[in-house]
């Protein structure tokens, strides 16, 4: 709890009020929308080396960059595509990253053809609903996990980029998959019900 007795949301946000935003309108919330899911994987993909807060002060920049990160539109990028990415100060100008959003975005399309869509795709590896964990303190949490591991070597079979058992962990955490939030934090109880929402499925 706070000193004025308020609920204490997660730590990590800090006082930065675009951070504080994510955590308390985008983290944790089940995102089940296939362009949106493939979107969060490659900033996920961008940011490791760097900070998640780099990451979102140039989501904006990314994508208008990345043609609103539509697969469609990525999957045929060419190489001097590419290189005229590399020339983009508003985004984190990292070929192999950049090459591997293009391959995970046919990866992408290769999954929307051949089965129910990148959506359904990931949640059938937590049986469709999230996992909610109770975590009390930040080093609690994990960095990583053997389902994570899972998912991350299958990804990989698939094609997809940029896409460890670190980097899948903070997708699963980013997009409701798991429940993070720590228990006195407001956003655990209101996650968890968006998690059983009928509007989620």
């Amino acid at each position: 709890m706070t000193a004025r007795g308020e609920p204490k949301r997660c730590p990590w946000p800090g006082t930065d009020p675009l951070y504080v935003a994510y955590h308390d309108e985008e983290w944790g919330v089940p995102e089940r929308d296939d362009r949106a899911l493939y979107e969060k994987l490659v900033l996920d993909g961008f940011q490791a080396g760097l900070s998640w807060i780099t990451i979102l002060r140039k989501r904006e920049a990314f994508r208008r960059a990345f043609d609103g990160f539509a697969p469609e539109k990525i999957a045929r990028y060419t190489s001097k595509k590419a290189a005229s990415l590399m020339q983009d100060e508003g985004i984190v100008r990292n070929r192999m990253k950049i090459d591997g959003a293009i391959a995970s975005a046919r990866a992408w399309l290769h999954i929307m053809e051949t089965g129910a869509g990148f959506g359904s795709y990931l949640w059938d590896f937590v049986d469709g609903k999230p996992i909610v964990n109770r975590y009390r303190a930040l080093a609690e949490i994990p960095a990583e996990t053997e389902l994570s591991g899972a998912i991350s070597k299958d990804l990989k079979s698939r094609g997809f980029k940029f896409c460890g058992p670190t980097i899948v962990y903070a997708l699963m955490q980013a997009t409701g998959m798991v429940n993070d939030h720590l228990t006195c934090c407001p956003r655990h109880a209101a996650c968890a019900r968006l998690g059983r929402t009928p509007l989620n499925l």
